[in-house]
C-alpha cells in the first residue's frame, strides 16, 4: 500500500496544534493557539464544532485540550489548567501555573496512562520560534487536581509521549533539535535519568509535536521542515520521512477506526503572502495512510 497525504480539513489555523483522536464519538480535537479556538472535527460528516477560548487581546492562548473521562476537556490556557464545559461552551480555573512569569504560556500538552496531564510553558513568541529562552517548565497536573513541576529552564515545551510499557517519557524542547527520553514512575509520575534519543539534522527542521505507535516508535512533527518522521527511540534511528505539502507541520497522532491514519497539524502564522502563494494548504489539517503503522488509544484525564 502506498503513502497518501490527503488535505482533510480545509479550515485553516494560524498554529493548529494537539491532534487528538477521540474514539468514543470518532471525532478529532485539536487547537488553534494564536487562534484561542477548540475544534472538534467528524470525519464521517466533515463538520467542524469549534469553541473560542480567550478574547483576542489577552494571553489566553490555548496550548492544549485533552479528553476528561468524567466529561468535557482540560485545557492548558494562558497560564492556567482550566476545565471545558464542551455543552455550555464555559471554561472553568483548575489551578494557575508560573505566577512569576505572565509572559509565559502553555504549549503542548498529553495525558499519561495513570491519567495525569503533562503540559509545558514557553515564553510568548516575538515571532515564530523566537522568544526569551529558558522561561518555560514542564508540569504535570494529578488525578487531586494539585499541579507538580517537573524541571524549568525549558526553550519551547512540545511533544511528549509515553513508552508502551509506561516506564518511559518521551519530550521535546525544541530548541535543543532533539527527542529525549527520562525513566517514568508510572505510580507517582516522577522522571528521571535524562538522555537523548534522536538529534535532528539540519534539513529536517524543528522538532514540534510526536506521538507514538502500536510497536513503541516515534513520530515527529517538523516544524519549517514539512514533514513527520519516523524513529526508533531505542536505536536512535530515523526509519522514515514522509513529506507533507507545507512546511510548519506541527503536531501529529493517530486516528481512526483501526488507528492506522495519521493525522498531521499544520501552521500559517509568519508566512508572508509569496510564502502562503506556494503553500496554499498552511494551516489545514492532513491524513496520511498507508503507513503500515497503527497508534494506540487516547488517554483521557482522569481528574
Amino acid at each position: 500500500m502506498s503513502i497518501k497525504v490527503e488535505c482533510v480539513i480545509k479550515e485553516k489555523n494560524a498554529i493548529g496544534e494537539g491532534p487528538v483522536w477521540e474514539e468514543k464519538d470518532e471525532t478529532l480535537l485539536y487547537v488553534d493557539i494564536s487562534g484561542q479556538k477548540i475544534h472538534r472535527w467528524n470525519p464521517a460528516t466533515n463538520q467542524i464544532q469549534t469553541m473560542t477560548t480567550g478574547e483576542p487581546i489577552t494571553n489566553k492562548f490555548v496550548g492544549c485540550a485533552v479528553p476528561r473521562r468524567s466529561g468535557g476537556y482540560v485545557i492548558g490556557e494562558g497560564t492556567r489548567f482550566a476545565a471545558v464545559d464542551w455543552a455550555s461552551q464555559t471554561i472553568t480555573t483548575i489551578a494557575h501555573i508560573d505566577a512569576d512569569k505572565p509572559n509565559n504560556r502553555f504549549n503542548d500538552g498529553k495525558v499519561d496512562p495513570a491519567g495525569r496531564l503533562f503540559a509545558g510553558t514557553m515564553a510568548l513568541e516575538e515571532r515564530p520560534a523566537v522568544l526569551e529562552p529558558k522561561q518555560g517548565s514542564l508540569f504535570s497536573l494529578h488525578t487531586d487536581l494539585s499541579v507538580v513541576k517537573h524541571f524549568s529552564q525549558v526553550d519551547i515545551s512540545n511533544g511528549l509521549d509515553w513508552s508502551l510499557d509506561h516506564r518511559t517519557f518521551y519530550y521535546i524542547d525544541s530548541l535543543t533539535y532533539t527527542v529525549e527520553a527520562f525513566d517514568y514512575d508510572i505510580n507517582t509520575g516522577a522522571l528521571s535519568n535524562w538522555r537523548m534519543v534522536y538529534r535532528l539534522e539540519q534539513d529536517e527542521g524543528v522538532p514540534d509535536g510526536m506521538c507514538i505507535d502500536s510497536d513503541g516508535r516515534l513520530w515527529v512533527a517538523c516544524y519549517n521542515g514539512g514533514r513527520v518522521i519516523h524513529i526508533d527511540p531505542h536505536t536512535g534511528v530515523r526509519l522514515q520521512t514522509v513529506k507533507l505539502p507545507v512546511q510548519k507541520t506541527t503536531s501529529c497522532c493517530f486516528g481512526g477506526r483501526n488507528y492506522s491514519d495519521l493525522y498531521v497539524t499544520s501552521a500559517y502564522l509568519g508566512m508572508d503572502e509569496s510564502d502562503l502563494a506556494k503553500q496554499p494548504q498552511a494551516g489545514c489539517v492532513f491524513k496520511v495512510t498507508g503507513l503500515g503503522a497503527k497508534g494506540i488509544p487516547t488517554n483521557s484525564f482522569a481528574g
